[in-house]
Formats: C-alpha cells, structure tokens, sequence
C-alpha cells in the first residue's frame, strides 16, 4: 500500500459509473498509486446518490471521491489532488514550470477534444444518442493524428516518462473502437497503450 495512506484512514470512497471513462481515469490513478479505495457504483439517474452529493458535485457528475472527509469532483482535479498528496516516488505531476504547463494542456485536451471527439463517439453507441458522427470522426481523427505524431517523439505525451497527462487521455483513446473510431493505423498510439497496460497494478475498464 502506498506509503503515504495512513493505515488508521478509511479506503477512498471513490462514485462512479461503471461505463465512464472519466471514473475509469481515476480508478486507474488510483490502482498505479496502490491507494485502498471502496468502489460506490450509482446509477445513471442518480437515484442513489448520497444527500449532500450535489455538494460536492454541482452538475451531478461523476466520478466523485471522499478521501477521509476530502470531497472532490472532476476526474482531472482528482488525478491532480491523488498525485500531489499521495507522492509515489515517481513525477507523475512534473515540478518544472515548461513540463506542468504541458501537462495542463493534455488535462485541456482531455476534457475538451477528447471529451468531444472519441468519448462522444462512444457515448453515442453506448446509449444511441443521434450525433453528426461524420464531424466527431473528422475531429477524432485529427486529435488522433495528433497525439500519434506526439508520441513518435517520445514514449509518453510529456517525454519518456508516464504522467497524469497520459491517465487522463488513455481510457477514451483506448475505448475509441466502441464509437466506431479504428486505431489501426496509429501504430504510435497502439505501442503507448501497450505501455500503459503493461504497468504493475494497471486495471482495465470494461469493454462496452
């Protein structure tokens, strides 16, 4: 167990559903920093939510955590507060002005171009709402080309060392099939998913 987790502490509570790749980025974060964590499954309509859910979480999203009394919503701000809290050893968030301000922007992504593009798509299939699917593929494949031009620099988004940048883009890049979106020929992006599984304590999301 990770080091910095005080053993007299409860694991996180961690809310999600299971299908969102924005859980799924937290949930896999969490397994890499071997943090104890209780997994609290809600449904779509939020019919089980605790009462002060909306608290923590104004729009009703997921995923949430409740660290010991520590209440966040937004899946990149959690991936920010687990890192910065619960030190591994390993600069999953850089210190360097230049490598944070370029993480920030893979945060950026992730919750724009990627939520848009891939994670649309998906969303889509999964639960048949109609979208212009001929402009989220054209915006999916133009995000797709260029995060697998990135990665024939170096092995990671940021440089040859894997960082929050690349948690928050892996779930919706590597469940980008199930909108219907092909990787075939992004063979960079096919070896950085490799990488990513390949982690000790790496947990998939399940296939949809």
């Amino acid at each position: 167990m990770n080091s910095h987790f005080p053993e007299s502490n409860n694991p996180i509570k961690f809310y999600r559903f299971e299908a969102s790749g924005h859980c799924h980025r937290v949930q896999l974060m969490t397994s890499l920093l071997d943090l104890p964590y209780e997994i609290i499954e809600l449904n779509r309509d939020g019919s089980n939510r605790p009462d002060d859910y909306l608290e923590t979480s104004p729009f009703g999203q997921v995923p949430v955590i409740d660290d010991n009394g520590v209440k966040l919503a937004d899946s990149n701000a959690i991936l920010v507060y687990l890192v910065k809290k619960y030190k591994d050893g390993h600069a999953w968030l850089p210190e360097s002005a230049e490598q944070a301000a370029r993480t920030q922007r893979w945060l950026s992504i992730a919750a724009g171009e990627l939520a848009s593009g891939p994670a649309a798509a998906r969303f889509s299939n999964l639960y048949k709402v109609e979208i212009d699917f001929e402009a989220v593929e054209k915006k999916t494949h133009a995000l797709l080309g260029m995060i697998n031009n990135t990665l024939s620099q170096h092995d990671f988004l940021i440089g040859d060392e894997i960082t929050i940048a690349d948690i928050a883009c892996y779930t919706y890049v590597a469940h980008a099939p199930e909108g219907d979106i092909s990787l075939e020929s992004y063979a960079n992006i096919k070896a950085w998913l490799a990488k990513i599984e390949a982690m000790p304590r790496f947990v998939a999301m399940k296939k949809s």
